[in-house]
């Protein structure tokens, strides 16, 4: 069995950032990563652009150069993966970590691919991969996706977009804009407060000029091959529909937490138990990085804020003074 003194378990930039932390320190590790490179990134639509400026996605001090001040999807993936590849970090793609169980004061981690042994267990797996779920009829068609890519894919059709968060208005305009029929669907009152800055008065004039259709205070009830039916308070409505966009959210994958023996909140936050000097959890040597600290809160962290832990939890594994660190 392969022995590290940390085992890392997910290759997103959190991940990455404590790899090389890990590296820097003279510490053994590895990355395992079910997927490619920055998993959740490259899931991310083609033309989606951060809300953040690139200097706020660095990671370890190495300079993010794009081509604007907010840079877009491919740009990132250029940028963490020749951090991957220059500093020639240790990580494994495509494996997934199946188990992991403490023995003995040590943990061994499990992957469909080898079975490891480490004294501290960083898991830094994000929330993108689990879709918070509408839980209606029809929810199971194929016409229905919980993840956007390209809007090429819905020109000309009659598109139902669900959500008010900056997925869902991306998507929203972007499909508008190749020829899609849109309607947004949203549970509250207005789009989303957290819509980026110079996205919200362009889908405000969109649904003002009637281009886009909008429903507030409206959700999705049934959904069929050639229609869906959404209450509003108007009353039901029923509308012709060739596909639906179902941006609602995203969450960590509490289950796996929960294996891990990670304690979480007892109410809808599902908030894990870390002490937030070291990044440590209920279970001594399993730690936490990244946005999977917030819990169901997965506006609360981001890279530009986290990318912090990484240095914390490698002070706390080697019992070193806390350093003052800054986002």
């Amino acid at each position: 069995m392969k022995q590290f003194d940390v085992i890392i378990v997910g290759g997103g930039p959190i991940g990455i950032a404590c790899g090389l932390e890990a590296k820097n320190k003279g510490l053994s590790y590895v990355i395992l990563e079910k997927g490619p490179i920055v998993n959740s990134l490259f899931h991310y639509p083609v033309n989606m652009q951060f809300f953040s400026s690139s200097e706020k996605l660095e990671i370890d001090d190495i300079p993010f150069i794009s081509n604007e001040a907010k840079p877009k999807r491919n740009e990132a993936l250029e940028y963490y993966r020749r951090i991957v590849t220059s500093n020639q970090l240790d990580i494994q793609l495509f494996e997934k970590v199946e188990n992991v169980e403490k023995k003995d004061g040590g943990f061994t981690v499990i992957s469909n691919k080898d079975s490891y042994s480490t004294s501290n267990v960083i898991v830094a797996t994000g929330f993108y991969d689990l879709p918070n779920t509408m839980d209606v009829p029809g929810e199971d068609l194929p016409k229905i996706a919980h993840y956007y890519d390209d809007p090429h894919f819905y020109a000309s059709q009659k598109l139902a977009v669900v959500g008010a968060s900056n997925s869902a208005i991306d998507a929203a305009l972007e499909c508008w804009r190749k020829g899609a029929e849109v309607t947004l669907i949203i549970r509250g009152p207005e789009v989303g407060q957290r819509v980026k800055y110079w996205v919200r008065p362009d889908i405000m004039n969109r649904i003002e000029e009637g281009s886009i259709k909008a429903y507030y205070n409206s959700t999705v009830k049934e959904i069929r091959e050639t229609d869906i039916r959404i209450d509003t308070p108007d009353g039901a409505v029923t509308l012709e529909n060739d596909f639906v966009l179902a941006l609602t959210g995203y969450k960590p994958n509490f289950a796996f937490l929960k294996k891990l023996g990670i304690e979480l909140s007892d109410d809808e936050k599902k908030l894990p138990q870390y002490n937030p000097e070291t990044m440590e959890t209920n279970v001594d040597g399993l730690y936490l990085a990244g946005v999977i600290c917030g819990g169901m809160e997965t506006h609360k962290w981001f890279i530009e804020n986290s990318r912090v832990h990484a240095k914390i939890i490698m002070n706390a594994i080697l019992h070193e003074n806390p350093e003052t660190v800054e986002a």
